[in-house]
């Protein structure tokens, strides 16, 4: 079979549902209208030669399984290019064997050189060769009545295809629907009916009802204009639904989207058919995910502001919004150090989800406790997180990174001298030093050496000495987080959260809120009205009051907070003006620290805030302002320095 369809760019159509990218080529279709006449007989092999492959083989995985491609077609913010090329496959695999939902279809491994074999029992056919083992193919077969069909050679895999939506009679009517009528109606009803069945961000349940286009796309934007114009996707959003949706894997979305179509297609273009599609998709995706916890709509798009977090704005509200809920803070971890290339790797079921959430979380506690309300579900979830962390951590058989050494030689002697001369007990053979807290290594390839940790037993004081005192080039994420889950910081967060002393609805940067008497001297010191007073406070103390977040937190509309600025600048507390990226007008007096990756601040509260500053006092060189002190205590002592005569300069 040809076609005249430029197959060539099929696989920018199939973005987010196909593997070994690059290995989809011009030829695609042919391919597989080929690989399915072999196996029907209606083609015969060619003599002697090699046959084509399509995309390293993995196209058999759109075997049953094929749903997720014809959601895609129908969906009405598909690009035209993309839409025609999807139906030409649609087309071409309603003609072949594998959409037969009856067909007796089988893939494997087998070793062997030969491409096809053919008998009365039916037909096996190579799809592609194992890389680094030539004779070691991929093969896909079809019996013919009730033998065995023919192998290539000795097979060391085998199963039986999936079954799912997509018969040939359904992708041709689909194909005619989407040609006669053009993409099945868009229903925002269904995409809030599937986010509400799910727990996903409304982006994500956009993105899903529209077949998850381009989650792991090679090229941007990964959504253009009209598509995120028919989702109601901001560009926010959609980087941030990358992360949430991109997790799910090749075959976990095919999976997903593989039998939640109607019977009949013509259901999606009738009242109600997408509403009716968003529930199956919704089906589906509780039996294999469970359900996330609702959370408000504008938590939500707090979490997507948060940096420093490779975890999605839907990933950050589930950990704290239910953590007993989530598996990567109730299960223990039981960590396998493993040999590399480059030297010792961290791996173990479940490690690498576990960290990502312990890595983000100092940042993400500081966030929910400052700039979410008392009463949110996420923010009120965190102490139990914490906690549950915590646990996590005092589990013997977790292995944590430490970082990369720079003072100690690359070699086993000089890490003995430090650590010791016991090996780390489950890698013999490999050099190590192990003292029971941390197991040290050499790095190949001309690397530096790598120290690992346990932190159940971080408490050992010798070994902590050791471990600490190593001058390490870096220190990883993970050696960072879990001292701050020991601060003392943390656990005054977590108490603040779990008193309950704030009212529901209200924030902690509202000195009003927190610390009501101090604003009442404030407001008698300086001669101010409470509003005026309660702004000083924010200004005096808070890295970034933006006029934006300082209504957010006050729960004042502009002219309200307008007066207030005036009463400051009427008593010479403070002076307008506009600088760059502070998204405010009002401001200290005094010096002033640009930055390019944290916000600017005056420099009068650098100190309080444990900001590093340049030499000359003019920019901000960390890349981020985190809280030092819970927001009563940083008030108190903001407000102490003023009292003690080291306040901002005053206006003459």
């Amino acid at each position: 079979m040809t076609t005249t369809v430029d197959d060539d760019r099929l696989p920018y159509a199939l973005y987010g549902l196909i593997d070994a990218m690059g290995l989809w080529r011009a030829g695609t279709l042919q391919t597989i209208a080929m690989t399915g006449g072999l196996l029907t007989g209606d083609l015969e092999p060619p003599d002697g030669e090699d046959l084509p492959t399509a995309g390293g083989g993995t196209w058999t995985q759109f075997i049953g399984r094929i749903g997720a491609v014809a959601l895609r077609a129908a969906a009405p913010s598909t690009r035209e290019e993309r839409r025609e090329r999807l139906l030409a496959f649609l087309e071409t695999w309603a003609a072949t064997p594998f959409a037969d939902p009856e067909a007796p279809l089988r893939l494997g491994v087998a070793e062997t050189e030969h491409w096809t074999a053919r008998d009365e029992h039916g037909t096996a056919v190579a799809v592609y060769w194992d890389f680094g083992n030539w004779s070691r193919r991929r093969f896909v077969d079809l019996r013919r009545g009730e033998g065995t069909p023919p192998a290539l050679g000795p097979i060391s895999e085998i199963e039986d295809v999936p079954r799912g939506w997509g018969g040939p009679g359904q992708l041709r009517a689909l194909v005619g629907l989407v040609r006669e009528r053009g993409p099945m109606p868009w229903d925002p009803a269904a995409v809030k009916a599937l986010a509400g069945g799910t727990g996903m961000s409304r982006a994500a349940a956009a993105l899903t009802l529209a077949g998850i286009p381009g989650t792991n796309s090679y090229s941007k934007p990964f959504l253009d204009a009209g598509e995120r114009s028919v989702l109601k996707i901001k560009t926010a959003e959609a980087a941030d639904v990358l992360t949430e949706l991109g997790g799910l894997g090749t075959l976990g979305r095919l999976d997903l989207l593989a039998n939640v179509l109607p019977a009949d297609p013509a259901e999606l273009w009738e009242p109600g058919g997408a509403l009716a599609l968003a529930e199956r998709i919704a089906e589906a995706w509780r039996r294999r995910y469970g359900r996330r916890p609702s959370v408000p709509e504008k938590t939500l798009n707090a979490a997507m502001k948060v940096s420093g977090s490779s975890l999605s704005a839907a990933d950050i509200c589930a950990v704290f919004a239910d953590p007993r809920s989530e598996a990567r803070l109730t299960r223990d971890v039981d960590t396998s150090l493993e040999e590399t290339d480059y030297g010792l790797w961290a791996g173990g079921e479940g490690q690498r989800r576990f960290v990502e959430v312990l890595n983000a979380l100092p940042r993400l506690v500081r966030w929910a406790y400052a700039e979410l309300p008392a009463g949110d579900p996420v923010r009120g979830g965190v102490p139990e997180a914490v906690a549950l962390v915590r646990e996590r951590l005092s589990h013997p058989g977790l292995i944590l990174d430490a970082g990369a050494l720079s003072s100690i030689g690359n070699t086993i002697a000089a890490l003995q001298q430090k650590f010791g001369t016991v090996p780390y007990p489950l890698l013999p053979g490999y050099p190590t030093a192990d003292d029971g807290l941390s197991i040290a290594a050499p790095a190949k390839r001309g690397l530096i050496p790598h120290v690992f940790f346990r932190p159940a037993l971080y408490d050992g004081t010798d070994q902590r000495a050791r471990l600490l005192s190593a001058e390490p080039l870096f220190t990883d994420q993970s050696l960072r987080a879990f001292e701050w889950l020991r601060d003392g910081l943390c656990d005054r967060i977590v108490e603040r959260i779990g008193s309950g002393g704030l009212p529901d609805g209200r924030y902690e940067p509202d000195p009003l809120a927190v610390v009501p008497d101090l604003v009442a001297r404030v407001a008698e010191r300086h001669g101010l009205t409470e509003d005026a007073a309660r702004l000083y406070l924010q200004l005096l103390a808070l890295p970034a009051p933006t006029d934006g977040d300082v209504r957010k937190w006050n729960a004042w509309k502009a002219p309200r907070h307008e007066q207030a600025e005036t009463d400051l600048v009427d008593a010479s507390l403070v002076v307008r003006g506009h600088r760059p990226r502070a998204g405010r007008t009002v401001f200290l007096p005094g010096g002033w620290a640009a930055a390019k990756k944290a916000k600017p601040l005056e420099t009068w509260k650098a100190d309080l805030l444990g900001v590093k500053l340049s030499d000359d006092r003019s920019k901000v060189e960390t890349d981020t302002v985190d809280l030092p002190l819970t927001l009563p205590d940083l008030f108190a002592q903001a407000w102490q320095r003023v009292e003690d005569g080291d306040g901002p300069r005053r206006i003459a």
